[in-house]
């Protein structure tokens, strides 16, 4: 969404003026606010980090406002209406020409992303709604948008529950109302065989599965048909699971470049499913996961990390007319002492 001559100018001359960062931990009510205020604009649009988010959120408005007021746009489902109010999408498929009087972009961490992160940098920083926009995140971006937009506002929200370590369980004691993480295909399937033979039932939530069969694996867990849930971490981007306990099964992934073990954020992201509103969740360890050092499980209970310290950028303003000029402009170095180049993207 192009911004008009008069928001550029203000934009210039304050990055960040109109602009409400919504910040803190997981289960805060964030998405349930940007929620909220995009159904009292004229028009809106969201931008969330995954596929399954924005079908919730979707469904959401659309029992709210009416089905043909709300389209969804994701890289996979595309439910167009004729003239929709809401517009509910990925970040990476966020139209380009919408004027909308409400904008919010989810998970605004993520602009840290070796992979995806340069999306919601300029997401960011560049899209905003005519009235209102909203940036919700993490507590860790405080610094970045103090920096990067300083006309902003920050408003900071705690966690509605307690979050609580309970140690190690074997993958067949885990208590009902349980999430079980890994990081592989296989991995995920195994333990889902494991927990069918021992309990009756498990639903699986893997990024590769069609949209079809993954909402309706969600469904299965959430109308109670099955007590437990195997995913990877999809999970840690504010899916609102009735789950209780979070438990992981491994602590390492691969990131696109390498395999490594999570970062204590991206720990907190998946651990802080666990609970829903005021309802106290708790957290732990099965499998072949080693067990969580003290100073985890300290940084976890207590939503206590290090702030992000760099954003992934790339010039969105790519010129087209030859080979030459498009590699020259994805060259260009970012604009900002915060920002750092992308490294090359598979598009």
């Amino acid at each position: 969404m192009a911004l008009s001559s008069t928001s550029a100018l203000t934009a210039e001359r304050a990055p960040g003026s109109g602009v409400t960062a919504v910040l803190g931990p997981t289960n805060t009510g964030k998405t349930h606010l940007a929620i909220e205020r995009m159904l009292g604009h004229s028009s809106g649009i969201i931008g969330l980090p995954l596929r399954l988010l924005a079908r919730e959120v979707f469904n959401k408005i659309a029992d709210r406002a009416g089905p043909e007021a709300v389209a969804l746009i994701t890289g996979e489902e595309k439910i167009k209406r004729k003239n929709p109010r809401y517009w509910v999408s990925t970040v990476e498929a966020m139209p380009r020409d919408l004027d909308v009087s409400f904008l919010a972009v989810d998970e605004v961490q993520i602009a840290a992303d070796l992979e995806r992160g340069h999306v919601f940098t300029d997401r960011l920083l560049n899209r905003r709604g005519r009235d209102e926009t909203l940036l919700l995140g993490a507590a860790t971006m405080r610094p970045m948008i103090e920096r990067l937009l300083p006309a902003a506002s920050i408003v900071t929200r705690p966690r509605l529950s307690q979050l609580e370590f309970a140690g190690d369980r074997k993958i067949t004691r885990q208590p009902r109302r349980t999430a079980i993480v890994a990081f592989s295909a296989d991995e995920v399937y195994a333990i889902a065989e494991l927990i069918r033979r021992q309990h009756g039932g498990a639903a699986v939530v893997l990024g590769s599965l069609s949209p079809r069969t993954r909402n309706a694996q969600v469904a299965m867990f959430q109308n109670g048909d099955v007590d437990y849930l195997v995913a990877t971490d999809a999970i840690g981007m504010g899916l609102n699971l009735d789950v209780d306990h979070v438990a992981f099964a491994s602590d390492r992934k691969f990131d696109g470049y390498q395999f490594r073990r999570l970062n204590p954020s991206e720990f907190a992201q998946i651990a802080g499913r666990a609970g829903r509103a005021t309802r106290n969740g708790t957290f732990g360890t099965t499998g072949r996961c080693a067990p969580f050092e003290v100073e985890l499980v300290n940084a976890l209970q207590n939503h206590t990390f290090d702030s992000v310290k760099v954003l992934q950028w790339r010039n969105s303003k790519q010129d087209f007319s030859s080979l030459a000029a498009l590699q020259v402009s994805l060259a260009l170095s970012p604009p900002h002492e915060a920002l750092t180049r992308a490294p090359s993207a598979e598009d």
